[in-house]
């Protein structure tokens, strides 16, 4: 972890800030005995605690002190990208998704009454909207902004600096893919999906998204289909053997397994195979179109083979390709369990706007700190010649790492934390908690969307 912490060094301006950075890691990667609360994280006892002087320091390092958490952040994902093993690629996800967490009280910034993930349902607490950046192997986040209702503001919604989950949603996408962030398309379920203003955005920046709607989303009166599930059901299908306008496409997971499904290009209004907008339906049963099983996805990717496909800024992609684009997405549902279960993303006791970002940015950085420690090689055993030389002994073990990343500052670090009795082996708990993330598959699509969104607000 020091090797890791050690490239950070130049972005914070005193001794005080470094070793409160590593302390504040070191208390996230810790196993979990209870919430991990700035007490927990300065391994002192809950409530009395409070005003132990580790835990003192933590406050005022989150804050108080001095540190640019989007520089930060800046560092964390510039050593993402400059690895060969976590580095983004074209094939990519870049998952637009929110995560909600209660919170009492009216004192703390962002706290409203809103739809909480975290709970299913509209309770007191903080939402903020986060991307994900994700491929069959490698999943983690990128930014996160949380949203601020609008009764905090003087003007309510009509106040200049009122942002809606659409429009922050909208511009991270965009700060992503100005990061230098490679993907083939953006990916969000139905909260952004059914919302013709968040896919309009993303249009206009010319990004390619694949969204999924509710299959009641529509009001539209073409025939007998004004719905998603209308389209579908004109569809014809005759069973496996005569699929009719359906196609298997194959998933594939990370376990090995594989599962077929079948998709189709559907028509509804101006929605269409050769259309700007293209609706792809996707499912396990063609003819009963299970709610739990069935996709409804709207995307601005081309079909191949059609008329826009010569005229438009993104690559084609067949059935197969769209539906593994939003296979992708479910990784965030996995990011956030280890963000939230296992690195205390919701357990921050602060209130500024200030220090609830900062803690956001430092749960991101061990979260990626988990990845450089299951990508980096383990070191070479020692030499079995003899005790080392004099020069040799008093440098120390070497720094462990990759020379691929941007290279320690030479300047004054803080010193390790092993010496603290309340500070346990952080890296070999990140090994741990990694061996059990990657093993696991994409999560499955979310059971019910209509209902478990019903209540959802965006706004």
């Amino acid at each position: 972890m020091e090797a890791y912490a050690a490239r950070f060094d130049d972005l914070f301006s005193t001794l005080a800030q470094r070793r409160g950075f590593r302390e504040y890691l070191a208390g996230l990667l810790l196993p979990r005995d209870r919430n991990k609360t700035l007490t927990c994280l300065a391994g002192t006892e809950p409530v009395v605690g409070a005003q132990h002087a580790a835990a003192q320091r933590l406050q005022f390092f989150l804050s108080e002190s001095t540190w640019d958490r989007e520089v930060v952040n800046a560092r964390r994902l510039e050593l993402l990208l400059a690895d060969a093993a976590t580095a983004p690629h074209p094939g990519g996800v870049l998952v637009v998704d929110d995560s909600g967490d209660r919170k009492d009280g009216h004192a703390t910034a962002h706290v409203g009454k809103q739809y909480l993930g975290s709970v299913g349902k509209i309770d007191r607490g903080v939402v903020t909207v986060t991307t994900c950046w994700a491929d069959e192997r490698v999943y983690y986040p990128l930014h996160a902004v949380p949203y601020t209702p609008a009764h905090h503001f003087p003007r309510r919604k009509s106040d200049p600096a009122f942002r809606t989950k659409l429009q922050i949603g909208a511009l991270l996408a965009r700060q992503a893919a100005e990061a230098g962030v490679s993907f083939r398309a953006v990916a969000a379920d139905c909260a952004y999906g059914d919302h013709d203003s968040f896919r309009r955005e993303l249009s206009d920046a010319h990004l390619p998204f694949v969204m999924a709607l509710k299959r009641g989303h529509g009001s539209w009166q073409y025939k007998d289909a004004f719905r998603p599930v209308d389209a579908a059901r004109e569809l014809a299908w005759r069973g496996p053997e005569q699929p009719g306008d359906w196609q298997p496409v194959t998933r594939a997971f990370r376990d090995g397994r594989t599962t077929t499904w079948w998709a189709a290009d559907a028509q509804l209004g101006w929605w269409g195979p050769n259309g700007a907008i293209r609706l792809v339906v996707a499912t396990t049963d063609p003819a009963t179109l299970p709610e739990n099983a069935t996709w409804y996805l709207a995307t601005n990717l081309p079909r191949p083979g059609s008329p826009r496909e010569q005229h438009s800024r993104h690559p084609a992609a067949d059935l197969t390709e769209v539906v593994r684009i939003y296979g992708l997405r479910h990784w965030v549902e996995q990011s956030y369990k280890q963000v939230k279960d296992e690195l205390g993303w919701a357990d921050f006791q602060v209130r500024s706007d200030t220090a609830i970002r900062r803690h956001q940015t430092l749960v991101n950085c061990a979260f990626s700190f988990c990845w450089n420690t299951w990508f980096t090689p383990d070191p070479p055993p020692p030499a079995l010649a003899g005790p080392p030389s004099a020069p040799d002994a008093l440098s120390g073990p070497a720094e462990r790492g990759r020379t691929r990343v941007p290279a320690a500052p030479t300047g004054l670090l803080a010193p390790g934390t092993t010496g603290r009795p309340w500070l346990a082996d952080a890296l070999g708990h990140a090994a741990t908690l990694l061996a059990g993330m990657v093993t696991q598959t994409p999560a499955r699509s979310t059971p019910g969307a209509d209902q478990h969104r019903r209540l959802r607000q965006t706004s």
